[in-house]
């Protein structure tokens, strides 16, 4: 008869389960591999054959680590295909055989080194882009005017005075646009408005001069020649001394007429005033009362609108529509101005790099400035004027007395008292027109 179930010999003629005794287990009873079994396999003469004749000892899995305790076998024998962890040492972790089936706890992250890495990198992008920002919004500025040909100047007083002008320029404009921002095509340029910012501690005021202001031309020294001119006896409006001889001169004749020192000049024309107005998607403003104008190609209506810079444009250089001329237009332009700082100022622009940047590009490649002009004084003027025009300062016109000839004429009393006060950086008492 055969030892072996499927008619098998054992060649080694040892004892095996299988064999014809009364104490043979079957082959389901046997003790398999990565399942945890109860007591201990029987002990020889218990109904089982004993260990020997070349068979090695099998492990019973007492203390779930593949071999009974104080046996002496150590882990690198089979310890890890004995216990089921293929990549263990043999210890028996809480998923092997013999633990209590659940997963290890992983380590608690560490939110603090996490919290402070975070916080590096983002102050370290926001450093990056500001940089890079700073040294990009420099390059564009166009510091062409040299105030240092200005001559005969005043002392310089407390604060800081920039003189603002919108310009007529047609520079890099096509036809189609003159025709479309109703500019015309006069060669040269002159000046739609100026306007004097003074910021000190005792606020900001802006003083708006009427371009049909009466002047004579001082003696002056040419910007492109530098040759010395005398003074002239001759009358003529404030913005004929720009189109003689450009920023310089204003600069020279304001000076001579006020006996105020100017720091800073800055200058916008025409396409760059409209360009900004678009960049930020328009700005709206509140009309008390609708008017036309051929001219400027103004055709408003009472109430809130939104004007895009073509219209804006026309809003800021009307003066044919009004009684007061230039005054109202002086007046209209800071209305302006305010609605377009608030505009620009609001966190759906600043924050917003696909509305700020392009804001900013259009405003700078526009401006000219003097040559010791910073964007940290350019910054300075714009929350200046931003603060003026909303109420936390002071706007006016410059005080007129009457006119003679076309001219509008300042009141000298009271022009004296207000560039004192400007000098002396105190509080402006002065009212104008």
């Amino acid at each position: 008869m055969n030892d072996w179930p499927d008619g098998r010999t054992d060649d080694n003629g040892s004892n095996r389960y299988g064999r014809g005794s009364a104490g043979a287990q079957p082959e389901s009873a046997r003790v398999m591999r990565q399942v945890r079994r109860g007591p201990a396999a029987p002990a020889p003469g218990q109904g089982a054959p004993p260990y020997g004749g070349g068979v090695p000892r099998q492990p019973s899995y007492v203390d779930g680590q593949g071999h009974d305790a104080g046996q002496g076998y150590d882990n690198g024998y089979d310890s890890g295909y004995n216990t089921g962890h293929v990549y263990g040492n043999g210890s028996g972790g809480p998923q092997g055989p013999g633990g209590d089936g659940t997963y290890a706890q992983r380590p608690a992250p560490n939110w603090r080194r996490r919290i402070k890495w975070t916080a590096i990198t983002l102050v370290t992008a926001l450093v990056v882009v500001s940089v890079g920002t700073y040294f990009w919004a420099d390059s564009k500025l166009n510091r062409d005017v040299d105030l240092s040909k200005v001559i005969d100047r005043p002392e310089t007083g407390e604060g800081t005075n920039y003189l603002i002008v919108g310009s007529d320029s047609r520079a890099g404009m096509s036809a189609e646009e003159k025709e479309k921002l109703h500019t015309g095509s006069a060669e040269g340029k002159r000046t739609d408005s100026m306007m004097i910012l003074h910021t000190g501690d005792n606020g900001s005021t802006l003083i708006s001069l009427p371009r049909d202001s009466d002047v004579t031309i001082p003696k002056f020294q040419g910007s492109e020649s530098g040759k010395v001119y005398p003074a002239s006896a001759q009358h003529v409006k404030l913005n004929a001394a720009y189109a003689k001889d450009g920023p310089t001169l204003l600069v020279r004749t304001i000076e001579a007429k006020t006996g105020l020192h100017i720091d800073h000049y800055v200058e916008i024309g025409f396409a760059g005033f409209a360009g900004i107005v678009d960049a930020v998607g328009g700005v709206e403003m509140d009309l008390d009362q609708g008017f036309k104008d051929k001219w400027s190609g103004a055709d408003f209506k009472a109430g809130k609108q939104t004007l895009n810079g073509e219209q804006a444009l026309a809003f800021v250089r009307t003066r044919h529509a009004f009684a007061a001329s230039d005054l109202q237009r002086t007046k209209n332009q800071q209305k302006f101005l305010a609605a377009l700082a608030h505009q620009v100022a609001t966190p759906s622009t600043i924050l917003n790099p696909f509305k700020l940047y392009p804001t900013m590009g259009a405003g700078l490649d526009s401006l000219i400035v003097d040559k010791d002009m910073s964007l940290w004084d350019l910054a300075d003027m714009f929350w200046a004027m931003k603060g003026v025009t909303g109420g936390d300062g002071k706007s006016m016109n410059m005080p007129i007395s009457g006119s003679s000839g076309g001219n509008l004429v300042w009141d000298e009393a009271k022009m004296k008292t207000l560039v004192n006060q400007l000098k002396n950086d105190e509080k402006v008492t002065v009212s104008g027109n």
